[in-house]
């Protein structure tokens, strides 16, 4: 279809551009900003949302954006581009080489395609809905792991960790004791492919934007995963609930976040 390759052009070559100048400017002077107590924003953030939002206005001046620094549309009706700049600005900001760009175009309600572009790797990971998901145009598929004591997961924290109770904290403890091993890389986006491309088994976390996972559970999904929320409904990237696996090992996992549930409710 034609139409949805010229969209998944415009997205990997916003991708690549945005990434170059992360790179240009990774590790140089920079003004940092506080959103929170801990959530950070950048000046690199808004210049990278801004190069993207720009090429995608003009090759589709009729779509309508959702990002996270400075476009906070939420309509829902017809195309809609919803990015995260910089996932992973708090490792930006401190030079810890793990973030990423995360790209994606939903059509009402239903989302299309996905990239997510890391520069320090150079890995484009992209997928479009019902043609499966690549690495750099290579086909990726999730690993095929069946037991989660043998499992490699990911997570994360939000960004009220210090002030809510619910922190993920009890949940993280959980799979700690239950899983071969838990990795905290600071970038959903990434987290979410890694998954995709077999190299986590798993992840879950809470409290995220559409920013930050649009892409990466289409990405997900068309690599042969499955991503539900805690209860195991359907995900939702405006839901705060993510769940994603290779699925073979998803019901185990939410077992475990079930029983981690039960024990903050005793």
């Amino acid at each position: 279809m034609a139409e949805i390759d010229d969209f998944v052009a415009v997205a990997a070559e916003a991708a690549r551009e945005a990434g170059q100048l992360l790179v240009e400017r990774y590790r140089t002077e920079f003004a940092v900003s506080r959103k929170g107590i801990v959530n950070l924003v950048t000046e690199v953030d808004i210049a990278a949302e801004n190069l993207i939002v720009s090429r995608i206005r003009k090759a589709f001046p009729t779509h309508s954006i959702l990002a996270e620094e400075n476009h906070p549309d939420v309509s829902s009706a017809g195309f809609k581009w919803i990015i995260d700049p910089l996932d992973g600005t708090t490792n930006y900001a401190h030079g810890y080489p793990v973030f990423s760009i995360s790209i994606g175009l939903e059509f009402e309600g239903e989302l299309l395609l996905g990239a997510v572009f890391d520069p320090t790797r150079n890995e484009l990971f992209s997928a479009r809905r019902g043609g499966g998901a690549f690495c750099n145009d290579i086909p990726i598929h999730v690993s095929k792991t069946g037991f989660l004591v043998g499992s490699l997961l990911a997570t994360g924290f939000p960004y009220d960790v210090h002030t809510s109770p619910q922190n993920n904290l009890e949940n993280y403890c959980a799979f700690a004791v239950r899983a071969q091993g838990v990795r905290r890389g600071g970038s959903a986006a990434i987290d979410l492919c890694y998954v995709a491309s077999g190299r986590l088994d798993g992840f879950w976390e809470l409290k995220l934007n559409p920013w930050d996972c649009a892409a990466g559970s289409l990405i997900v999904r068309e690599a042969g995963g499955k991503i539900t929320d805690f209860r195991d409904r359907p995900f939702s990237i405006y839901g705060r609930e993510v769940v994603a696996s290779n699925s073979l090992i998803h019901q185990q996992m939410l077992e475990v976040l079930e029983a981690a549930s039960g024990n903050r409710e005793a």
